[in-house]
């Protein structure tokens, strides 16, 4: 109480009043955000959880009129793959895992050489969750794949969806990225993204051929089909997307993956 006593006698204008003042109130309200912060922790993760589902179904043309996301997710079954060797995995919860977070833990990441690295992400982890869309007789009709990779100013984060050819491209989309609006942010723009539709991932010879370049093959020529328009003004990004689907079609990506999935589309990678 001595103490109190003190704090109260001094002056309201003393530069020790002001100062143990601003203390406490800077102490008060540190205790306020964080308790928020961890009170709010979960509805964050929910809503965090959440969009990502609703870009999944907004790149691979599956949103419902009338359907909430949780209804329209339900024909989408996430898997954990293991990239090395092409194969499911048992024991890893698909809904909780996060590629991100194990991208930066040694024991669960592996660190690429400056050859592998095309996609300037330095490492990766080592599983990846891949969506599986099946019609009603449980055929894979669609097959959606998380990507990421460098541009100019930011890493893109989205996802690629084949059909159950595991070729033929239904739709690519980021939805996190800091890519300069109006240039490299022109990734956002439906009418660039329309562009991808229908595309062929791969050559007959199983090559990565999907290329986004500067004078892309016209309609009608047999190039057109593996080549996508880069974006105006944005020569960086667009190198960035190109090289970022080489690197996850590509044998450090999805490729052990994919050529199980064909060989047992209805197995996958099992």
């Amino acid at each position: 109480m001595s103490l109190v006593r003190q704090f109260l006698d001094m002056p309201n204008d003393s530069k020790q009043k002001t100062f143990i003042v601003a203390l406490l109130l800077c102490l008060v309200c540190s205790v306020a955000v964080s308790a928020a912060a961890v009170a709010l922790k979960p509805v964050q993760d929910t809503n965090k959880l959440l969009d990502k589902k609703r870009n999944i179904l907004q790149i691979a043309g599956l949103e419902q009129p009338g359907k909430s996301v949780e209804e329209a997710f339900q024909q989408v079954e996430a898997k954990v793959v293991d990239l090395q060797t092409g194969d499911y995995v048992d024991g890893v919860n698909a809904d909780t895992f996060d590629a991100r977070a194990a991208s930066v833990d040694p024991k669960q990441n592996v660190v690429l050489t400056k050859e592998q690295d095309i996609a300037s992400i330095k490492r990766r982890a080592k599983y990846a969750t891949v969506y599986l869309v099946k019609d009603a007789q449980g055929k894979v009709e669609k097959l959606i794949l998380p990507i990421h990779g460098y541009g100019l100013w930011s890493t893109l984060y989205g996802f690629l969806a084949l059909k159950g050819d595991a070729n033929t491209v239904v739709g690519m989309g980021f939805y996190e990225h800091a890519e300069t609006p109006g240039l490299g942010g022109e990734v956002d723009n439906p009418a660039w993204k329309d562009l991808w539709k229908d595309k062929q991932v791969f050559n007959a010879n199983g090559e990565v051929a999907l290329r986004v370049m500067k004078g892309a093959a016209p309609a009608g020529d047999p190039k057109a089909v593996h080549e996508i328009d880069a974006l105006s003004g944005a020569t960086l990004t667009s190198r960035g997307v190109d090289n970022l689907v080489h690197f996850w079609m590509g044998e450090n990506g999805f490729a052990p993956y994919l050529q199980k999935f064909r060989t047992n589309p209805q197995g996958g990678g099992v």
